[in-house]
């Protein structure tokens, strides 16, 4: 599951306010504030932050030693999403 800290810097990384992500998540601003808080999210609630970032472009990193992290995702060759 991805973390509040990966929410930050996805939403950095697209430059998306709290407000923009709550839009495209289907969520509230509170609810972004809270996870980017380090609070946990329900498990739907997560998806739909992570499903809303990755339409977006985004492409989440698990931990594998140099921590988790974020990154956009390389275009489809096809142009296909």
């Amino acid at each position: 599951m991805i973390s509040g800290d990966q929410v930050r810097m996805a939403r950095a990384a697209l430059k998306w306010g709290v407000r923009d992500l709550a839009k495209h998540a289907a969520v509230t601003a509170a609810t972004v504030t809270r996870i980017e808080a380090g609070r946990a999210g329900h498990a739907a609630t997560m998806q739909a932050i992570q499903y809303a970032f990755e339409k977006a472009g985004i492409e989440f990193i698990s931990e594998n030693g140099g921590g988790a992290g974020v990154r956009f995702a390389k275009p489809k060759a096809d142009g296909s999403e």
